[in-house]
């Protein structure tokens, strides 16, 4: 059973454990790497992403233009992705190119390819991703990083299906789809007279708005443990559960980073947690900033168990969790009044209070 087939079997209140576990055991190789992440919104709680995957399903089954917006990290090119893999398009080419990595020059030349000649180091042709896709699809992402005279281009090739190579004359008909992505606004980019409204209202044939992760509470733990779980067979390790408090946090977090960042955090949670143990808030590497505006309270508790403090004396025991939290941030005040979850003004009447000294202090540093 594909992936496809699988998901389609699928309603929104069965995202579960279960349903995790099908998805990572299901298909080849390839498959269950990308599977979840292809159609993770089909088994999303939130109604506005279920809305996302409703239109994919339709507009998979058209050659419209699609622009994808969202903020970093929301997973718009997993979206495109999903798209091209239920088009009609699904067997044919699948290009994608970052329009932010590359200069202006150096991107249409990527795009369109150049003639033998054409400029300085051009010692053969070069076929473009345009001529690359012929038959498919092209998916540009951060396409509001995009010159404007390349914007031009791009919107010949869309009202046209034709382009020259950089230093041709011969004119080049292609068949492709084109898809969009920014984490811009696009309206505020157009007042700005950075991007061009024609190709905005070219592109925008179909607009996807990808929500953020902190407005999608209800999927935060499914898509953790879709993570934990994917990291956990990757990296052949057993790592118990999240821990209430952990999920609590995350749940709590706002999120800057959306989806790639949630991965990452939990990749190095997997990756650091011992075999058969729960992984606690400790393991999330979240900044003490983060750590403390999610609602994390334990932070300064467990700092002071693991220290083997040697009194509990109160006077004694705040000092030294004072010295652990400077230690910890190589002695950087406000970094640590964060920390310890206190005003920087607070920590400087206890540093005065303990009479605690640094050589690399400068006075009245607050």
């Amino acid at each position: 059973m594909t992936d496809i087939d699988f998901m389609n079997k699928v309603e929104f209140d069965g995202a579960n454990d279960e349903l995790i576990d099908q998805l990572l055991s299901s298909g080849n190789d390839q498959e269950r790497i990308s599977g979840f992440e292809l159609y993770y919104p089909k088994v999303s709680r939130n109604p506005e992403i279920r809305k996302v995957y409703n239109l994919i399903n339709k507009v998979a089954q058209s050659n419209a233009s699609v622009l994808i917006q969202g903020e970093t990290g929301t997973g718009k090119e997993l979206i495109a992705g999903a798209i091209q893999a239920m088009s009609l398009r699904r067997n044919q080419p699948y290009i994608t190119v970052n329009c932010a990595a590359l200069h202006e020059h150096l991107l249409e030349s990527e795009l369109f390819g150049h003639e033998k000649g054409a400029f300085t180091g051009a010692i053969n042709t070069h076929i473009g991703k345009f001529e690359q896709a012929d038959g498919g699809t092209l998916f540009l992402d951060e396409i509001a990083d995009m010159h404007a005279s390349t914007q031009a281009k791009i919107l010949r090739v869309l009202q046209e299906q034709t382009f020259n190579r950089v230093g041709g004359n011969k004119t080049i008909h292609v068949d492709v789809r084109v898809m969009a992505a920014t984490n811009r606004d696009l309206w505020q980019e157009i007042e700005l007279g950075n991007f061009r409204a024609d190709l905005f209202y070219r592109l925008n044939v179909v607009s996807i708005h990808i929500p953020p992760l902190r407005e999608r509470k209800e999927d935060i733990a499914l898509l953790a443990q879709y993570f934990r779980k994917k990291f956990a067979q990757e990296l052949k390790k057993s790592p118990g559960d999240f821990t209430q408090e952990t999920t609590r946090l995350m749940i709590n977090h706002s999120w800057p980073g959306n989806i790639r960042e949630m991965r990452n955090i939990i990749e190095r949670a997997v990756l650091i947690v011992g075999e058969k143990q729960h992984i606690a808030p400790k393991h999330l590497a979240m900044t003490g900033k983060d750590y403390f505006a999610a609602g994390g309270r334990n932070r300064r508790r467990e700092d002071i168990i693991n220290s083997e403090l040697p009194t509990l004396k109160l006077e004694t025991l705040e000092r030294q969790a004072i010295v652990l939290a400077l230690q910890k941030t190589n002695w950087v005040q406000k970094e640590a009044a964060d920390l310890l979850g206190i005003s920087p003004r607070a920590l400087n009447y206890k540093i005065n209070q303990h009479k605690i000294t640094h050589p690399g202090w400068r006075r009245n540093a607050f």
